[in-house]
């Protein structure tokens, strides 16, 4: 099926076939510092992992263990900048990200030396509940770390930002005992799949918010939380699956899908809450004959409240996360047109309006009509076509 075959293509990032620059990839960390973009808020950034484990369901992967453990990444409004930064990643995951990827000539444990800017363990800055919460997810296969930008970039702007491991859902999860799970989920993508892993990673999501915003928080900064300011946004099968988790958790009072086809769409009864779809405007512009467009498509009348259906020029799938800076920086031809940087500013200028706006209600005329400052982004009518 063409369907198919595009899912696979969004899912496994294809667009990094390692079409090499002019210069090696292998020569890119020796002459080029790996780093991500510095956030753009005025508080400093703090970062600190959890451990949960949700003994209330098995594994959905691994029906034998009668637990689900997650690992969650916080990113935060700190008191000081002071202090190491955060890992990008193991040299674990490293190796198996870009074995997953098919991206050969650098070194395996590359990635561990991309430079972060979260301060491991800061105090945390606020008041008591007067922060919002966001919850990201990622995209299939790729690891928590992918979405560090986002992450780092909202928390600077005086969010709290929990960016949630799939445990099996992606190339490896390394547990504080040392164990470093890898893609159990991985094998035959059929559109039940597809479903499943969408509500699986609802039930994950509504577990982290229990863990949060519950009487026995294990965060220190827990306190911080504003139970009634909770949002979800993600990328690929993470965004779809913000809606799906909008769906089954009514705390989550509004939700992005960026670049995420709709396997589980919505339902008869509709969604009132705010949802904004980002993608890429060579896949879901209205009435191009492909499964992932036709998704948003047939989801679109369901969305009964606040929506906007956003198109991004010159981007690609990686484009919207970590793996399209540091790519880039790594001498691979992404195949988009925009430049990483450019297409990492667009995505957290828009993702930040869009939270700023629901869970603030800070007015945001970058959400009512198209801006010169950004000219690749337009608004769709599906009606229109």
């Amino acid at each position: 099926m063409r369907g198919l075959a595009v899912v696979t293509a969004i899912t496994a990032l294809t667009a990094i076939t390692v079409a090499l620059s002019a210069t090696p990839a292998s020569a890119g960390p020796a002459d080029t510092e790996l780093r991500l973009p510095d956030p753009t808020g005025r508080h400093p950034v703090g970062t600190t992992s959890l451990h949960l484990t949700d003994t209330s369901r098995p594994d959905p992967w691994v029906p034998s263990k009668d637990h689900r453990e997650l690992m969650v990444s916080l990113f935060y409004p700190a008191s000081s900048a002071h202090g190491p930064t955060k890992q990008y990643m193991t040299a674990r995951e490293s190796q198996l990200l870009l074995e997953s990827d098919g991206i050969t000539g650098v070194p395996p444990d590359v990635l561990t030396t991309v430079r972060t800017h979260a301060v491991v363990g800061a105090r945390p800055a606020g008041r008591p509940h007067s922060l919002p919460l966001v919850v990201l997810s990622p995209g299939f296969k790729k690891p928590r770390a992918t979405l560090s930008t986002l992450g780092e970039d909202l928390a600077s702007h005086g969010y709290v930002v929990a960016v949630v491991d799939h445990t099996y859902e992606n190339v490896a999860t390394t547990f504080p005992d040392g164990r470093v799970t890898t893609c159990e989920a991985c094998g035959e993508y059929v559109p039940e799949f597809w479903r499943k892993l969408e509500r699986g990673r609802a039930a994950d999501v509504s577990f982290v918010l229990d863990e949060l915003t519950g009487p026995r928080s294990r965060w220190c900064g827990a306190h911080l939380i504003d139970r009634s300011r909770i949002a979800m946004g993600g990328h690929s099968v993470g965004g779809a699956s913000a809606l799906q988790a909008m769906h089954a958790d009514s705390r989550i009072r509004a939700g992005i899908d960026v670049d995420g086809m709709l396997h589980n769409p919505v339902a008869d009864t509709g969604l009132s809450r705010p949802v904004l779809l980002l993608g890429r405007q060579n896949t879901y512009t209205p009435g191009i004959p492909d499964e992932a467009v036709e998704s948003w498509e047939e989801s679109w009348p369901r969305l009964t409240g606040w929506k906007r259906w956003l198109l991004v020029a010159g981007m690609e799938h990686a484009s919207f996360t970590d793996v399209g800076v540091v790519g880039e920086q790594l001498g691979l031809d992404l195949g988009a047109d925009t430049e990483a940087e450019r297409g990492a500013a667009i995505t957290r200028t828009y993702m930040r309006a869009f939270f700023d706006l629901h869970l603030r209600g800070e007015p945001q005329p970058l959400l009512d009509h198209p801006s010169p400052s950004y000219p690749e982004v337009s608004f769709a009518d599906p009606a229109a076509g």
